[in-house]
Formats: structure tokens, sequence, C-alpha cells
């Protein structure tokens, strides 16, 4: 997998994704301090251990550098939704977890897809970097291409493949 850079200076909007969202009763925020047991659960239940490390990451810096999508008063169970008392997160997005610049990981439930979520996280926490002085920002091993490239333009980085990302040591 390779990186991707983005225009940051270039950015679709975020309002209308994140309007879109929040009329199907999915909130795009940034996440809370208290937040990130959840959050590094959840990245280490349906992403990957080094996933939850950068989230944590994430969380240890200021301003928080974590995006969350949650649906409000639904739970899934047995693929059934259903309602429940609370939110139930459904996404995160992080960036400067790995390095300076970087966007990522980002993942959204296999449940919730299809449906934006990772679109407006992705545009939620670009939009955050731009804020914070940014003019580009590098998506880090980028697993679909084609989403990125389709959401914010992205390009492929020549020659970034496996980039900073080399094999754990064991």
């Amino acid at each position: 997998m390779s990186d991707l850079l983005v225009r940051l200076f270039d950015l679709p909007p975020l309002e209308p994704a994140v309007a879109a969202l929040d009329r199907e009763g999915i909130e795009v925020r940034r996440a809370l301090a208290s937040e990130r047991p959840q959050v590094t659960v959840f990245a280490r239940a349906h992403g990957s251990e080094g996933w939850a490390a950068e989230c944590e990451a994430a969380f240890a810096r200021q301003p928080l550098a974590c995006f969350v999508a949650v649906e409000r008063g639904v739970g899934v169970a047995a693929g059934e939704k259903i309602p429940l008392p609370g939110d139930t997160l459904i996404g995160f997005a992080c960036y400067e977890a790995t390095c300076r610049d970087f966007f990522g990981p980002e993942l959204v439930h296999p449940g919730a897809r299809g449906r934006g979520v990772g679109r407006a996280l992705l545009l939620a926490a670009l939009h955050a970097m731009r804020a914070e002085g940014y003019a580009y920002a590098i998506i880090g091993w980028a697993s679909s291409v084609d989403f990125y490239r389709k959401a914010v333009g992205a390009t492929v980085i020549e020659g970034s493949k496996p980039g900073i990302y080399r094999p754990t040591r064991r």
C-alpha cells in the first residue's frame, strides 16, 4: 500500500456531509477525552492493535486529534438495529497519530459503511488539519486509494511503499 497526498486548501466543504448524517441520527464530532477507552477498544476489535496504539497517541495530543461518528439511540445486535438509550460508536478518524501531518487511522464499522460516515470523518479530520495550518496532508498506507481519490482528490505519492510502515520487530 502506498501513501497519498491531499491538498488541504482544496477540500470539499465539511458541513453538507455532517448535516446529511445528522438528519439520519449520526453525529460526527471531535472525540472527548473520556471516550478514549471506547475508541481504542473499537479500534482493536475492528482494526488492529497498531490502530489502537495510534488512537492512544491521537488522544494524547491537544487538541485531541480524533473524530468520532456516533449513532444516537441505536445499537446493533446480531446485525439488527435495536433502540437503545444512548449512543453507539460507529467509526473514528485520527490524525497526527503516527507522524506530523499524517491522517489515519480511520475505521467505520462494517454495518455502517456506505452511508457517508467515512467521508464525513475524513473531511472533519482534514479540515481540522487545515485549521491547524497545514496546506497538505499525507494519508499513510492507504488501503482504499479509490475512496480517498474520489472523496478528496488524493494522489499516490510515488515511491512511498512501504513508507514509514515497516514490519513490526519482534
